[in-house]
């Protein structure tokens, strides 16, 4: 049977720009064809910016590379009108449990509030959702949206302006030029346009190499994350199982450092390892297997002039909780509203400076959660093997001890405190939809709150007067009214109003928190949205 990996989703078509008599020059160019790259691109054109995504490749990644999406993302993905074909294909879990040798330490349960439309994660390979995006995208461009992807387009040459970049583009048919007004590099972990500019990342590389491996089998281990510390299988090691649609069970097995990777991945090599874990007697087939080297590393800046870089392409973490590709959605989820603003003139080109100043803490955040796993995970040093045992020894039966047990603290949404682009707080709301925040879903009288958040400025008013709409500055705010009979399940009130009688919350087109009040107040409200979109 042949795989969606194995046939060309978007195969290469000469097109009018590689015959002009002068480069064409497009508003935006995304490189990357990957999950970030297609979602960054899905984005602009629900904006109605005209964008072109060049790719080396004309079809989705082989084997499952990112495989689990967090709730954010699949918020996100709602928003982009993909989230449920991702969810209805997907291993949906919650649950997660640790083992030492053979002995479950603990689990725990990563959604245990009811009232969200998305679970805590789900499972899938990334090239079905590569997939769902590449079908997203052609749905927007049957509605006319201007929205175009160039399979087997790689990128040579770039000669960044101050009023744009130039790209030298190679391809099947000869080589082109192109121009854009702004760049967005999503091009993964080796980026040749970051390569081509010169830059660089900071940070650590880890001395130790895993093998992943995508098995094909009939297999009764319920859905939920399994982590192993030093498993009889895998002594003094570790090990990693999740489910995966399509009979597919993706495997992590912790090698050590001083490996021959090429070696590692010979079937003659992956087979034992497999058996040992699975038993001799089950059958099963290898799908697709991998050796890599982590590394836990940023970017200085992610915006460089007219280039912009997002998800692995600006900054790399440790697979160990699933931070890399949702961290990436969440960078293009902040990065394209801005850009669509900036192009459309209603907010300067210095918004474009909050993308730094946002998703660079939320990088290092990622970052320093990812380092302490893997520090946990692979000690580097007798004293840490010491600590690290000593804490899962405890974890056996004392519950305090069970919080230090890391094996990979997994994707959490970012809270951008302290941004340039927050607004006026009051301190009575509940704190975990403060500014800087993404907002909480809720279920309400006819769908989920998010639902109703298009991609523009809202102005969420609970129990409060307020007009049905703005234009502050050219920007529509459109006012999304609810009240206590909306809700359905008390955890609209629970996430937005608390003790408070009334709330007014000014949400941002990427369904963050910009400022909130108890009462409408025209002045403050005006002034949230100029400084939320740099005007102020």
């Amino acid at each position: 049977m042949t795989k969606i990996f194995e046939t060309p989703l978007y195969p290469y078509e000469r097109g009018p720009d590689q015959d002009a008599t002068a480069p064409a020059r497009h508003p935006v160019i995304v490189v990357g064809a990957g999950p970030i790259g297609l979602a960054a691109a899905i984005d602009l054109a629900q904006h109605d910016v005209p964008v072109v995504v060049l790719d080396e490749n004309d079809r989705v990644s082989w084997g499952s590379r990112a495989v689990c999406y967090a709730k954010r993302a699949l918020d996100i993905f709602d928003r982009l009108g993909c989230g449920e074909p991702m969810v209805a294909h997907g291993v949906t879990w919650n649950i997660g449990k640790v083992f030492r040798d053979t002995r479950q330490i603990y689990q725990f349960d990563l959604l245990p509030e009811a009232g969200h439309k998305r679970p805590a994660f789900i499972n899938l390979q990334q090239y079905h959702l590569e997939h769902a995006l590449v079908a997203r995208l052609r749905d927007l461009q049957g509605e006319g949206r201007p929205i175009e992807l160039r399979g087997r387009n790689r990128v040579t040459g770039i000669e960044p302006a101050a009023d744009g970049v130039r790209l030298t583009v190679d391809t099947p048919g000869g080589p082109y030029t192109l121009d854009a007004d702004w760049l967005i590099a999503c091009d993964g972990a080796l980026s040749p346009v970051r390569a081509m500019l010169g830059l660089d990342f900071v940070g650590r590389v880890f001395e130790d190499n895993f093998l992943i491996a995508d098995v094909i089998m009939d297999a009764q281990f319920p859905t939920e994350r399994w982590f192993w510390f030093d498993p009889p299988f895998n002594r003094g090691q570790s090990a990693l199982l999740h489910k995966q649609p399509d009979r597919v069970w993706r495997i992590d097995l912790q090698l050590g450092w001083d490996v021959d990777k090429e070696a590692e991945k010979r079937p003659e090599n992956v087979i034992p390892r497999l058996k040992a874990m699975l038993g001799e007697d089950v059958a099963f087939e290898l799908e697709w297997v991998s050796v890599y080297t982590f590394q836990c590393r940023r970017m200085e800046r992610f915006r460089h002039g007219r280039v912009l870089f997002a998800g692995d392409a600006a900054h790399q973490v440790s697979p160990f909780g699933a931070r890399g590709a949702n961290s990436g959605v969440q960078d293009t989820d902040n990065l394209c509203w801005k850009l669509a603003m900036v192009l459309a003139g209603t907010a300067p080109d210095t918004l474009l400076d909050s993308y730094d100043a946002e998703r660079i803490p939320a990088a290092d955040e990622n970052i320093l959660n990812s380092t302490r796993a893997t520090d946990f995970i692979t000690p580097k040093s007798p004293v840490s093997r010491l600590f690290r045992d000593a804490v899962l020894d405890l974890s056996e039966r004392a519950p305090f001890a069970r919080p230090l047990v890391n094996s990979g603290r997994l994707s959490v949404p970012a809270v951008y405190d302290g941004s340039p682009l927050n607004g006026p707080d009051d301190p009575a709301l509940p704190v975990r939809t403060r500014p800087g925040a993404s907002a909480a879903n809720a279920p309400v009288a006819d769908g989920w709150l998010l639902d109703r958040l298009d991609g523009r400025f809202h102005l969420l008013t609970l129990d409060a007067d307020a007009p049905d709409a703005l234009v502050i500055g050219g920007i529509p705010v459109t006012r999304l009214a609810l009240s206590s009979a909306d809700d359905r399940s008390g955890a609209l009130a629970a996430r937005y109003l608390g003790e408070a009688p009334s709330a007014v919350t000014l949400i941002r087109p990427d369904q963050h928190i910009a400022a909130r009040w108890q009462t409408y107040d025209e002045p403050s409200v005006r002034a949230a949205v100029a400084r939320a979109t740099a005007r102020a």
